[in-house]
C-alpha cells in the first residue's frame, strides 16, 4: 500500500471540546477535497455532552477514538504466506521457505492457524529421528513418500497412508530378509528380482525401486493383487534411504501450543519485546478469528510506516493523544500559546489569535475557493459559540464573531437559540459521576517543576452549577492524587453572569491563586469576576504565579 492511499488522522487534544472535534471534522473534509488523499476525523477522548448534543443535531457521526499514535502491526507491510495444510510433507515445508526466503511457516487449516513448522524443525527429521517406524507413526501418505524421493507410483492407492511397519532397505539374501522384513514394512531395494519377490511374499506395504529398475510384469501383477504400492525412483538407495524422512507430514513435527501469534491492532514496541525471548524469525498474525493473515519478522519492523496525523486546537504534548512523538506530524492548526511539540521535520504550522481553531479552519476554506457545505458550517459554527461562549469570553474576536455569522447564515441557524441548546446540555450531567465530570474538559500543563491541571464546566443556570460543585469539590482531592498532579483547578463558569467559581486542592494552590488575584487571605470562596476563559484569564495568570 501507498503512503498516498493510507489514512492521514486529523485529531484534537485529549478530553476533546466542541471546538477540537468539529474543527477535525471540517478540516478533514477540507483537506480530503484539496488533495483527494483520505483525511479521517478522529477524536482523542470520550466526547462531552455539548458536543454529542451537536453531533446528534446536524445527525453527524461520532469520528472513531484514536488512543494512540504508536506503530502497529497494521503499519508493518507483512510477508503474505498462505500457510500449508498439516499434511503436506517436510520436504514441501522446505522447498516453500525456501522460495518464500522465511525461516518459519504457518500451518493452517481453513485458514486458520494450526501450527509452526521452522527449519530447526526440519533439521530434526535429520539429526534426531532414528526411528524406523517414524514414517508409519506420522501417517504418512504415499504420495509424499513418492514426492521426497522423486519418484512415480506404478501400483497402488497413492492417497492411502503407511499405518504400520518399519523402512527397511533389501540389501540382503532372500534368507536373510525374510528374517527383517516383516508383513506392512516399506522396503527400500534395487533390481533384484529375488528382492522384489521376497517383499511381495512378505507383503510388504510399499516397495520402493531405486535407480529406475526394471520391474517385472509379475511382480506388478502380485502386487496389485495385494495392494502393495510400488514407487521407482531414479535416486540410489544410499540417496532414497537419506530423502524418504522428507515424506513425514508436518503435523508430526509442528508446534501446536502455546504459539506466539499477534494481532494487526498489537503495538510494535511490544511485539519487539515478545520476539526478542522468543527463538523464531518469522511469527504469524491472525485476526480476531484465529485466522492467518501473513507473517512477520524483525528485519520488516525496522521498515514500519508512522502514522500521519494532522493536530487540531493545540500544540502541547500532554494534551495530545498518546504516541505522538512517534507518528509524523504533518500540520498544526490551533489558537493557543506555543508549547511542547517537537517534530522530526519541518511542518505547516498555522497559529492565529483569535478564540477558536474553527474560526482558521473557516478561513481555509475561503483562501482555498471551497464551499462550506451547510453541515460544516453548522460545526464550525457551533465551535465558535463554544469557545466564545457565545462572543463572551475575552479570547473572542471581532473576526471569530463575523466568521460564526456567517457560518450560521449557510447552516441556516439561530446562533442565539443553538447557544442556548449547547449550553443546556453541556450542563446536563445527570448520572455522571464526579470523575466523569472532572474530565470532561479537563486540560493539564507544566510550568518548571509544577504539573497542574485545570477543569471547567459552563452552564447559564447558577442553580444547576451549585449542583456541579456539590458532586465535583469532595472528589478533587482525589483526582488530584491518582493523576500524580501538584494542583487542580477547577471552574465553575456562569456564562450569563460572565463568572467563575474556583475550586482548588493541592499543596499552596489557593495560596497561589489568592496571590494571583489579589484576594484576602480568609477569602472562603474564590469567587472570579469577569473570568470565563481558561486559556486567556485563568492559565496565564496561574503561570506567572507559579513562576514568581
Amino acid at each position: 500500500m501507498s503512503r498516498q492511499k493510507e489514512k492521514i488522522y486529523v485529531v484534537g487534544h485529549k478530553n476533546p471540546d466542541t471546538d477540537s472535534i468539529c474543527s477535525a471534522i471540517a478540516y478533514a473534509a477540507l483537506k480530503t477535497k484539496l488533495t483527494g488523499h483520505i483525511y479521517e476525523p478522529r477524536r482523542a477522548g470520550q466526547l462531552n455532552e455539548e458536543t454529542q448534543y451537536v453531533l446528534e443535531k446536524f445527525a453527524v457521526k461520532t469520528p472513531k477514538l484514536l488512543s494512540d499514535l504508536r506503530e502497529q502491526i497494521k503499519d508493518v507491510e507483512l510477508k503474505e504466506v498462505e500457510g500449508l495444510k498439516s499434511s503436506a510433507s517436510i520436504r514441501t515445508a522446505w522447498e516453500t521457505m525456501r522460495e518464500l526466503n522465511i525461516h518459519t511457516l504457518p500451518v493452517v487449516r481453513e485458514g486458520k492457524l494450526e501450527g509452526i513448522i521452522t527449519i530447526g524443525d526440519i533439521a530434526k527429521t535429520y539429526m534426531d529421528v532414528y526411528d524406523s517406524m517414524i514414517l508409519s507413526k506420522a501417517r504418512t501418505q504415499y504420495r509424499n513418500i513418492a514426492r521426497a524421493v522423486d519418484g512415480e507410483v506404478i501400483t497402488g492407492n497413492e492417497h492411502s497412508y503407511l499405518l504400520n511397519g518399519k523402512v527397511a532397505i533389501a540389501a540382503s539374501s532372500r534368507i536373510l530378509m525374510s528374517d527383517f522384513i516383516s508383513r506392512d514394512d516399506l522396503v527400500i531395494m534395487g533390481d533384484r528380482k529375488d528382492a522384489q519377490q521376497c517383499a511381495v511374499d512378505m507383503e510388504a506395504s510399499c516397495m520402493v525401486v531405486c535407480q529406475n529398475a526394471a520391474i517385472s510384469d509379475e511382480i506388478i501383477r502380485q502386487a496389485k493383487e495385494k495392494q502393495i504400492v510400488i514407487i521407482r525412483t531414479p535416486h540410489d538407495t544410499f540417496t532414497a534411504a537419506q530423502h524418504i524422512n522428507q515424506s513425514i507430514p508436518v503435523k508430526y513435527f509442528m508446534t501446536r501450543t502455546n504459539l506466539v501469534t499477534f494481532k494487526m491492532k498489537d503495538y510494535v514496541d511490544d511485539v519487539k519485546e515478545v520476539m526478542a525471548r522468543k527463538r523464531f524469525r518469522d511469527f504469524p498474525i491472525v485476526d480476531a478469528h484465529g485466522k492467518l493473515l501473513g507473517l512477520i519478522s524483525r528485519r520488516r519492523l525496522l521498515n514500519v510506516r508512522k502514522k500521519q496525523v494532522i493536530l487540531v486546537d493545540h500544540n502541547e504534548k500532554n494534551q495530545a493523544v498518546d504516541g505522538v512523538e512517534e507518528a509524523e506530524v504533518l500540520e498544526i492548526i490551533d489558537h493557543h500559546r506555543l508549547s511542547s511539540i517537537q517534530t522530526m521535520g519541518p511542518v505547516f504550522f498555522r497559529n492565529q489569535p483569535v478564540g477558536c481553531t474553527a474560526t482558521i479552519v473557516s478561513q481555509m476554506y475561503e483562501e482555498n475557493g471551497v464551499e462550506i457545505d451547510s453541515t460544516n458550517a453548522a460545526l464550525l459554527c457551533s465551535a465558535i459559540i463554544s469557545d466564545t461562549l457565545m462572543f463572551r469570553s475575552p479570547t473572542c474576536t471581532p473576526l471569530d464573531e463575523s466568521t460564526a455569522r456567517k457560518l450560521a447564515q449557510i447552516a441556516g441557524v439561530e446562533i442565539e437559540i443553538l447557544a442556548q441548546e449547547m449550553f443546556r446540555a453541556g450542563s446536563n450531567l445527570k448520572g455522571k459521576s464526579a470523575h466523569e465530570i472532572c474530565f470532561l474538559d479537563f486540560k493539564q500543563f507544566t510550568v518548571n517543576d509544577t504539573v497542574f491541571g485545570v477543569g471547567q464546566v459552563n452552564s447559564m443556570s447558577s442553580d444547576e452549577l451549585e449542583e456541579i460543585k456539590k458532586i465535583v469539590e469532595p472528589y478533587l482531592e482525589k483526582a488530584r492524587a491518582d493523576s500524580g498532579l501538584n494542583m487542580i483547578f477547577f471552574m465553575l463558569t456562569n456564562i450569563l453572569a460572565e463568572s467563575s467559581e474556583l475550586l482548588c486542592v493541592g499543596p499552596e494552590a489557593k495560596e497561589k491563586i489568592l496571590n494571583a488575584y489579589d484576594l484576602p487571605e480568609d477569602t472562603d470562596e474564590i469567587m472570579l469576576r469577569g473570568v470565563v476563559s481558561r486559556k486567556k484569564q485563568l492559565v496565564p495568570t496561574l503561570v506567572g504565579a507559579l513562576q514568581q
